[in-house]
């Protein structure tokens, strides 16, 4: 009897091929010795990851530059490792103990990417009313402390895949921090956009950084900057509020992003006016915010806090988010942001009825099917139960 010769075609002959590989494979696999030959920390992949994502960055203060009574700016450089890389319009989160309580602030980066390079970190902290943390750090901070931050994050940074190459900026107040970083990227040719700022402020004298952004917008075509005043009327400036005429009279020719970061009125103003302009909405980004809940009449409530089985009764008020709650009681949680964007505060609400403000609710779908809530932007409107951890 003669033997017939078989051939594979089609998916039999890719899995019987497939089957071969993997055999071979396993043995390979297999004769190699149990451990690895190098340590994974020192893999050059993870050695990047940690200089650009570390865990924490400890910090100390260098030099503490005062504005007038309304703000100051802080200047640090790290303990022993290199700063954490960043673009122009992120922010730092802050780790502080104030009393009992364990508190996450995030700011602004003022300097530019290159300095972080050279070693140094920027920010500027302005006081204001009822400031938890305002005013812990303008009456506490000092030249020789040392502060905790984590790496650098945010995502209202220039992108070419996804902005326009001219970009105007409108700032209010404090806000400015950001456009001042981008504004010194461009400067130094670290980011490839015009820049058209419009720094709005009630009076000439509360202006931030005035010398440097005058400097900035002379030496360099791709910087102009107009400063915009809503309770003055002096010489030289434009009067009023930042709004769809004026964005008009100096938006460059062609297509342009706009950047807004600044107060809760600001945006609201914004809200109203940028629709005017019928611009595409992806052109335009706003650093996310939390607007507050205030009420006529706050309530007084308390939270459960089920934290790894452990039960804590604490205070909460109607007008302050569940986060501060948190804080003030002395439950530490995971935080950065403090405006629902990046989840790390993420809890399970177990009962009770809670107030999210418009436009804040970032949840995915399931966090709202299953009753998960970033407490950074939620407040209480009962007694509540809430699973951290």
């Amino acid at each position: 009897m003669s033997k017939k010769k078989f051939t594979a075609h089609g998916n039999l002959k890719d899995t019987l091929n497939t089957v071969k590989f993997l055999t071979e494979r396993i043995k390979f696999v297999n004769s190699a010795e149990p451990v690895l030959p190098t340590p994974t920390d020192d893999f050059g992949v993870n050695k990047v990851a940690r200089s650009l994502h570390p865990k924490e960055q400890s910090l100390v203060i260098t030099k503490i530059e005062e504005h007038s009574d309304i703000a100051k700016s802080y200047y640090f450089k790290s303990e022993g490792t290199p700063l954490a890389y960043f673009k122009a319009g992120q922010y730092l989160t802050f780790k502080l103990e104030i009393g009992s309580s364990v508190v996450t602030r995030s700011y602004s980066i003022a300097s530019s990417p290159a300095s972080a390079l050279k070693g140094e970190y920027q920010i500027t902290v302005k006081r204001i009313a009822d400031g938890f943390v305002s005013d812990y750090i303008l009456d506490n901070w000092q030249v020789g402390d040392n502060v905790t931050a984590y790496a650098p994050e945010g995502n209202m940074v220039y992108n070419p895949l996804r902005d326009a190459q001219n970009i105007i900026a409108i700032a209010g107040g404090s806000g400015i921090t950001p456009f001042l970083s981008l504004a010194r990227a461009i400067a130094e040719g670290d980011e490839d956009c015009s820049l058209t700022l419009l720094y709005g402020c009630r009076k000439s004298d509360e202006i931030l950084f005035r010398n440097e952004l005058d400097a900035l917008s002379e030496g360099n075509e791709k910087i102009n900057v107009v400063y915009v005043l809503s309770h003055s009327d002096e010489e030289g400036y434009e009067k009023g509020f930042v709004g769809a005429d004026i964005i008009r009279k100096y938006a460059p020719e062609g297509k342009y992003s706009i950047f807004v970061c600044g107060p809760e009125g600001l945006y609201k103003f914004l809200e109203a006016e940028l629709p005017k302009l019928e611009i595409e909405r992806k052109f335009i980004r706003f650093e996310v915010f939390s607007s507050g809940k205030k009420t006529d009449e706050p309530k007084e409530y308390t939270i459960t806090v089920i934290n790894r089985g452990d039960e804590t009764v604490i205070k909460a008020n109607s007008n302050e988010t569940v986060l501060c709650a948190f804080e003030r009681g002395g439950i530490v949680v995971p935080a950065r942001c403090h405006t629902g964007e990046c989840g790390f505060c993420r809890s399970k609400l177990v009962s009770g009825k809670v107030y999210i403000p418009e436009g804040e609710d970032k949840r995915r779908i399931g966090d709202v099917q299953f009753n998960y809530i970033h407490p950074c932007c939620t407040y209480p409107e009962s007694d509540l139960v809430v699973r951290i951890n």
